[in-house]
C-alpha cells in the first residue's frame, strides 16, 4: 500500500528494501547485462564511474540496459531460472506479515520483472509487497516481445532514474507535523549504487559488506549495519 495507506495499522517499523542484491542474491539487472548486454568488464567498470561521481545511474543504468537485445518474455524466463531468493528473506516476510511490518521495495530495476521474480520464488503472498520502481516499456515502432523491442521508462527525472528518497520522505514529513503521533521506527536495506539516494533517509541502514551502499556510508561517516 502507498502512503499514507501504509500507515493505517501504526506500524511500529517499516522496512524499504533495495531488491537486486538485496533480497536476492543476484542483481537481475547485472545478470542481464553479463549474459545478454555487454558484458561483465564495462558494466563493472559504469558501476565504478557511478560510485564515483565520473557517471549517474541514471546514463549508466540506460546503457547497461539498451545493450540487451533479447525479447522481453525471454529475459523474465531467464531471470526466474538463474535469480536466487536471500535464504532468510522467505523467513523474514512470514515474520513481517506475521507483525504487520510493511516492506517497500524501492528499486532501480523494472517493476515487471521484480514481481514476476518475487512471485516465482515466494508464492503469490509476495503479490502483496508495494514495488515502486521504473517500468518497461514498448520500443517506439516496436513490442515488448519482439528483439530489440523494449526500453526503460525511468520512475522520475533524477539522475538515479529513481530517486528512492522521494517515496521515504512523505513519512517523515508525516510525522514532522504530527509530533504527538507514534513514529515507526523506518530501516532501509541495500546493497549498492542505485541505493545512495536512500541511504541518509531512514533511522538505520543495513548495507551488505563492501558493496556500494557501505563504501557510500563510510565515506560519508554515518552508522551502518
Amino acid at each position: 500500500m502507498p502512503y499514507p495507506e501504509t500507515l493505517k495499522e501504526n506500524p511500529s517499523i517499516i522496512l524499504f528494501s533495495d531488491f537486486d542484491g538485496t533480497i536476492t542474491l543476484d542483481d537481475s539487472n547485472d545478470w542481464l547485462t553479463d549474459n545478454l548486454g555487454f558484458g561483465q568488464k564495462l558494466r563493472k567498470q559504469y558501476n565504478a564511474d557511478t560510485l564515483n561521481n565520473k557517471a549517474t545511474f541514471r546514463d549508466t543504468f540506460w546503457e547497461m540496459m539498451e545493450s540487451v537485445k533479447t525479447p522481453f518474455p525471454e529475459c523474465m524466463r531467464l531471470l526466474c531460472e538463474n535469480v536466487r531468493l536471500d535464504p532468510y528473506f522467505n523467513e523474514f516476510y512470514r515474520w513481517s506479515r506475521k507483525n504487520k511490518v510493511p516492506v517497500i521495495i524501492l528499486s532501480s530495476g523494472m517493476t515487471p520483472i521484480i514481481r514476476a521474480l518475487l512471485v516465482h520464488l515466494i508464492g503469490p503472498e509476495a503479490n502483496d509487497i508495494e514495488i515502486v520502481s521504473n517500468e518497461v516499456v514498448d520500443r517506439p515502432g516496436k513490442m515488448k516481445d519482439q528483439e530489440c523491442g523494449w526500453q526503460l521508462k525511468f520512475h522520475d527525472d533524477s539522475g538515479f532514474g529513481h530517486d528512492k528518497s522521494l517515496t521515504i520522505r512523505p513519512y517523515a514529513q508525516h510525522f514532522a507535523e504530527r509530533p504527538n503521533e507514534p513514529r515507526p521506527t523506518m530501516l532501509y536495506a541495500g546493497d549498492g549504487v542505485s541505493d545512495l539516494s536512500a541511504a541518509r533517509e531512514t533511522d538505520l541502514l543495513f548495507a551488505k559488506k563492501g558493496r556500494g551502499t557501505e563504501i557510500f556510508a563510510w565515506r560519508s561517516n554515518f552508522a551502518v549495519v
